[in-house]
């Protein structure tokens, strides 16, 4: 019988694995999955609202909708917290983990955005708990239960070994292919609007890393202001498909 030429592969489930920088990709690639149960799809980050008004009727409104939160709201601050716990976690100061957690928590525009937050990130602990269990028992995650989102997935990163600008980046791509995402359910856009929106706004994303880096933690703060205003009549919307 004439061989068909292919060969036979076997993986050993115990043999090495790759460098750090392998292990760190396969991490966020996991973990910022659209598949990891935050439950992120459930969230709109006021956009549910911001279609509702009218404020979007096209793709670069979207765009600069969502770039507007990159350099000016949530986008700018999570970046900042994912710095600082990244930081922290790495010096062993976890006093200051938990001063940062505490002050994330308190520092959020409306009650939807408070629960977007917090309910993402004590479901992160929850996947983190079942799949990498020796990384939720590290401190200071073991000792959280409902924190900020981008802290929680800050000081995990830092805890894996993950790299703070790699792992930046990566939070914020996944953010804006939440808010894509979202406006695709919401919008007369289609999936090739979608992906040029969030291919635009990927090119933006290591120059925003690099500006932050000269940012002091002190001058955490947002201008998104429309985005909490969208938010709060978001609470009383009639209709809605998305918790915030």
């Amino acid at each position: 019988m004439r061989s068909s030429g292919f060969t036979r592969m076997r993986i050993d489930p115990h043999s090495p694995g790759g460098d750090a920088g392998e292990s760190g990709l396969l991490l966020l690639q996991a973990w910022l999955s659209p598949a990891f149960p935050v439950g992120g799809y459930s969230y709109s980050h006021g956009l549910e609202y911001a279609v509702e008004a009218g404020a979007l009727p096209d793709r670069p409104a979207l765009q600069n909708w969502i770039e507007g939160i990159l350099l000016l709201g949530a986008g700018r601050n999570d970046a900042l917290l994912i710095r600082e716990i990244h930081r922290a976690v790495n010096a062993r100061e976890f006093e200051r983990c938990d001063e940062i957690a505490a002050f994330a928590s308190a520092f959020r525009g409306t009650s939807e955005l408070a629960l977007e937050a917090s309910a993402q990130g004590a479901a992160f602990l929850k996947a983190l708990i079942a799949g990498w269990p020796e990384i939720s028992a590290a401190e200071p995650l073991r000792q959280w239960k409902r924190p900020v989102y981008a802290v929680a997935f800050g000081a995990a990163a830092a805890v894996a070994g993950v790299g703070l600008r790699q792992a930046t980046i990566a939070y914020l791509h996944a953010f804006c292919s939440n808010l894509v995402s979202a406006a695709l359910r919401l919008m007369p856009i289609g999936q090739s609007d979608g992906l040029a929106c969030l291919a635009n706004l990927s090119k933006t994303l290591p120059s925003l890393a690099d500006a932050l880096e000269l940012v002091p933690f002190d001058d955490i703060g947002a201008a998104a202001l429309m985005v909490d205003v969208f938010s709060m009549r978001h609470e009383t919307q009639y209709t809605r498909l998305f918790r915030s």
